[in-house]
């Protein structure tokens, strides 16, 4: 007997292990598929941010309605994330997990479609790219303008690529698939983070949470490699002879293979999907035993309960509501939290706004190419970015700092980014020469406005296209909008690199070299200028160390600020206020602030504005810089009235702690002797009172 008991509980320890390593398995799984998906999240936010460039080129669009197409992802997220959050934690976690990175690789995947349906990239409105058509034979000189009048198409085949060319409406596809992407997005943070809380070992889940964050990292990582590869391609790769292709990645019209980022980051999204659909929705819950009886039992207390479930079920909803109301009164009457709001808000909305443009303004300040900006933002970004947030970290657990010492500390970082954000204003780089929009075209004078300078003497009687964007440097250093408006009478024909001879505006202010010639493309920037670029990448490297440091402390300051209680609905207030206005207008506002700096627009094939060809690059620093500034300034006012109000309510409750001590110390004592029916002082040896002696009991001091 005694050995068939030792049996059954042999057996007994061995299904109770077994269960303990099946959870064990379950949540290790759980947790490897959430690090993919957080790998794919990441990944697929750097590559919008570093395609919207490009995006904006080849869809024809201006920069605010580019930023528009870039806040979408935050809607997508707005639309859904109520559901999310309430009906998340009721229903199977981890395939509403999977669900969402399927959307998420949906999204970016749509993203791409417009590019397989829109036709060949043309970069100029005299180019018809033809896979088996050489396009330099279009380039439009001096003498060749009056052919090039004869063979230009047709106002019908204009029209009819209306629809098919970049200036359609075909960017809204784009729109849809960041909107889609953003929906997919949403519930992998919260219902990730929940699970994990959940089912971890007790002390355990801060640990995975970093791990997470930390995974995380990877993302951008492979994002900005992508990127830098991607640019360097032409948009038409594989479809053209890029043998015809005679601009180059530093031209405003080269286009990279946008769409390839969108492809890896979607596949990846949905591959990383798959593992949520075959896991548990609780990996300690103990798999289902036919029996019939327990099953049975279990049928008529359902069925029992069911009745009295649906009486209350209305009950709570309204008692929900009220409670719900109630909260959000609660914290919005928080002065600490609403100013902690306010301030992350402008703090945030500023940094979107110039992540978002930071590419745009490297390439247009600097002459940099957007694989080189992708490349040293990839090896400056990432790097701080994880130095930041883990010595925030370490220094808050090191000094063991104290609510008030972190929003100090939160305060004093931000003092720093703005002091090297003020340090970029003298590294703003002069604007470029360019005949017809900072100078005359004989190229001796400055003009007052970029709008329809007049033709020069050397051009005026080529009668060349003022529209065309065609740009060549001449042989003086100074860019030229075509070869037809350097009075360029002959070329070089299909030789790379492109030569013309014989440029009459050129030759005007060339009279000491006597080579009148201007090769493709833009002029490139000074050495004065590429000196000023060195010392904005060294100080690139501090700014985003001091401001990935202000994420950690941010988060740790908005769980302290607000009631135990409410953390969860605060945070997701937060959230909700940080993409409504942050996420989704700052993009839009820095876009269309930046497009007032555009001196030449470029015109589509409908024959509607399209996207910027050249930026008057002061004034656009100028923009860009004093922007972020207006924002932050703000910003750090409202963080020192924060602390403040921190060190007001810290120092008042600890007087009232004070005085509640004092007051129940003399009710104690008042209590005591309300007890006692009389008491004497009695001096000691000394002559000083040191004993109470009471009717029934001596205390002695």
């Amino acid at each position: 007997m005694d050995q068939h008991q030792h049996l059954n509980k042999t057996a007994e320890s061995e299904s109770s292990e077994k269960k303990k390593t099946r959870c064990c398995d379950g949540f290790k799984m759980f947790l490897a598929a959430l690090s993919f998906s957080y790998i794919a999240k990441t990944l697929g936010g750097i590559i919008m941010k570093i395609s919207i460039t490009q995006i904006e080129r080849r869809f024809e669009i201006p920069s605010s309605l580019a930023g528009l197409i870039d806040g979408s992802f935050e809607i997508g997220n707005l639309l859904v994330i109520v559901f999310v959050s309430y009906f998340g934690s009721k229903l199977h976690r981890p395939k509403l997990i999977g669900i969402g990175c399927f959307l998420m690789g949906t999204g970016s995947i749509l993203t791409a479609l417009p590019h397989f349906f829109m036709g060949y990239y043309r970069y100029s409105k005299e180019t018809h790219i033809n896979p088996s058509e050489n396009s330099t034979s279009s380039l439009s000189t001096c003498l060749m303008n009056q052919t090039l009048l004869l063979n230009r198409t047709p106002s019908e085949i204009v029209e009819k690529d209306c629809v098919k060319e970049s200036g359609s409406h075909m960017w809204m596809y784009v729109f849809m698939g960041n909107m889609l992407r953003g929906m997919g997005e949403t519930p992998i943070v919260p219902l990730g983070i929940s699970y994990i809380d959940d089912f971890a070992k007790e002390g355990h889940s801060s640990l995975y949470v970093g791990i997470l964050n930390a995974v995380a990292m990877i993302g951008p990582v492979i994002g900005f490699t992508l990127g830098s590869l991607f640019a360097k391609m032409y948009v038409d790769i594989g479809f053209v002879d890029l043998s015809t292709i005679r601009i180059t990645p530093k031209d405003s019209r080269w286009i990279g293979a946008w769409w390839l980022g969108f492809l890896v980051s979607g596949l990846f999204s949905i591959t990383s999907s798959i593992p949520f659909f075959f896991l548990p929705q609780n990996p300690t819950k103990p798999q289902k035993r036919k029996v019939s009886l327990s099953l049975h039992v279990m049928k008529t207390n359902d069925e029992t309960n069911q009745t009295t479930n649906l009486t209350n079920q209305g009950k709570n909803v309204t008692k929900n509501v009220t409670l719900f109301f109630q909260s959000l009164k609660s914290i919005l009457s928080n002065p600490l939290y609403v100013i902690f709001v306010l301030s992350t808000l402008l703090h945030v909305s500023a940094a979107i706004g110039s992540f978002t443009y930071l590419i745009k303004y490297m390439e247009q300040q600097y002459g940099q190419s957007a694989s080189q900006a992708n490349f040293l933002l990839g090896i400056i970004t990432i790097p701080m970015a994880a130095v930041g947030m883990f010595s925030a970290g370490y220094i808050i657990k090191k000094f063991k700092l104290p609510l008030v010492g972190i929003a100090k500390f939160s305060c004093l970082t931000s003092m720093i980014t703005l002091l090297f954000h003020t340090l970029y204003f003298p590294l703003i780089c002069d604007s470029k020469s360019v005949a017809g929009l900072t100078l005359t075209y004989d190229g001796n004078n400055s003009v007052a406005s970029h709008v329809d300078v007049p033709l020069s003497y050397c051009n005026s009687e080529c009668d060349c296209d003022d529209g065309q964007w065609e740009p060549v440097c001449g042989s003086n250093g100074i860019t030229y909008l075509s070869p037809c408006l350097a009075g360029c009478k002959s070329s070089s024909g299909n030789q790379k690199p492109t030569v013309f001879y014989n440029c009459s505006c050129v030759e005007v202010t060339g009279l000491q070299s006597r080579n009148y010639s201007a090769h493709l493309g833009e002029c490139p920037r000074d050495d004065a200028c590429t000196r000023k670029f060195y010392i904005y990448v060294a100080l690139q490297v501090i700014y985003a160390l001091f401001s990935a440091s202000q994420i950690t402390l941010s988060v740790l300051l908005i769980v302290k600020i607000v009631q135990p209680e409410l953390k969860a609905l605060a945070m997701g207030f937060h959230s909700m206020v940080i993409r409504a206005l942050g996420g989704i207008l700052a993009p839009i506002y820095f876009g269309a602030l930046i497009d007032r700096t555009c001196m030449k627009w470029s015109i589509n094939s409908c024959g509607s504005r399209g996207a910027c060809r050249i930026y008057n690059s002061t004034f656009f620093g100028r923009v860009y810089l004093g922007l972020y500034l207006a924002l932050r300034a703000p910003a750090l006012v409202l963080y020192i009235v924060f602390i403040f109000l921190i060190n007001k309510t810290f120092q008042e409750k600890d007087t009232k702690a004070l005085d509640n001590e004092s007051k129940l110390m003399d009710g104690a004592n008042l209590e005591f002797l309300s007890n006692s029916e009389h008491f004497v002082p009695s001096a000691g040896a000394d002559g000083k009172t040191c004993n109470l002696h009471v009717k029934d009991n001596a205390v002695a001091s």
